[in-house]
């Protein structure tokens, strides 16, 4: 089985984004064993050919000098005298386990970029895409559909109400941020909203702030940023992208409510003709000779009706 494929395995099989620190711990002995073989590949292409000429060197992928140049990285300052040589020895040891363990996690990187590459590019349901500083295996977008129909039967999501998506929206794009300053705002109090969403854990505490008061400061968790799918807070929508949305809303508003209808504007229309007519209709209704009289100041009653009274 190839490393690649092992890679591809623990991706898929696990619950979390898997960083490239947790795959070089596992996959450390074979990256070593790789480079072994290529180190060894090369020496054998470097010697003489049988025909007299040179061999071509095989790829290496970039892992061979990366390791090599770990493993050779010796303390490049000057010996001082009287310094402890076991102190240099250990220093520089830890020098190259360090620029080691950085050579697998770089060649461990290629490996998964390139995987990423093909399941970009083949005829594949699903993708390998970086999120919260790891890797996750995840569908592709374009199979929403079909995905959708699927777990409507399972069980449902996490559900946010309303007030808790706008808390929830303050404090990404605000953070850290204070209780105080979400609710105005919103222009409501959040105190209930910002324990709900404490406690699914989508927001964490971030300090006081060095006011008067010192209020608590707020922030959004790993758990948000995989419960919306994104790398970091900086593939968050931008005010701009808010704004265009809003419009193309605008304009799907003025679009007839139905095929064949009226516009908008037409039914305005249509329905102020209809209220002229009916105001037409009721004045015809009514006493023309009462209908007619001016009201006297401070009373309700017209005029007209007092004198037929004064004269009966």
């Amino acid at each position: 089985m190839s490393l690649r494929a092992k890679i591809e395995a623990v991706v898929y099989a696990a619950e979390e984004p898997v960083t490239l620190a947790q795959l070089g711990a596992i996959f450390a002995p074979e990256v070593r064993e790789i480079w072994q073989t290529e180190q060894s590949e090369a020496t054998d292409a470097a010697s003489p050919a049988g025909d007299g000429e040179s061999a071509e060197l095989p790829s290496s992928e970039g892992v061979s000098d990366a390791l090599s140049e770990a493993s050779e990285t010796t303390d490049a300052r000057p010996v001082v005298e009287g310094a402890n040589p076991e102190v240099d020895a250990e220093t520089t040891a830890k020098r190259a386990a360090r620029n080691e363990d950085r050579a697998i996690r770089e060649y461990l990187r290629k490996v998964l970029d390139e995987l990423m590459a093909e399941l970009d590019t083949g005829d594949r349901g699903v993708e390998i895409r970086e999120i919260a500083g790891g890797y996750r295996m995840a569908t592709k977008p374009e199979y929403h559909d079909a995905i959708r129909s699927f777990v409507k039967s399972l069980k449902p999501p996490m559900k946010l109400s309303l007030q808790a998506l706008e808390t929830l929206a303050v404090v990404a794009y605000k953070q850290p941020v204070t209780g105080p300053e979400i609710s105005e705002i919103r222009g409501v109090e959040t105190a209930g909203v910002l324990g709900s969403l404490l406690s699914r854990k989508l927001i964490t505490t971030a300090g006081r702030k060095q006011v008067i008061g010192r209020p608590i400061l707020y922030k959004t968790t790993k758990e948000f940023l995989l419960r919306f799918g994104l790398k970091d807070l900086n593939e968050l929508p931008s005010i701009e992208e808010f704004e265009k949305m809003a419009g193309e809303l605008a304009d799907a508003d003025l679009e007839p409510a139905h095929e064949g209808g009226l516009t908008t504007s037409e039914a305005e229309r249509s329905l102020n003709e209809e209220d002229e007519d009916d105001e037409a209709v009721e004045g015809e209704a009514v006493d023309p000779v009462v209908d007619s009289a001016a009201a006297e100041p401070g009373t309700d009653q017209p005029v007209m009706e007092e004198q037929k009274a004064g004269e009966a």
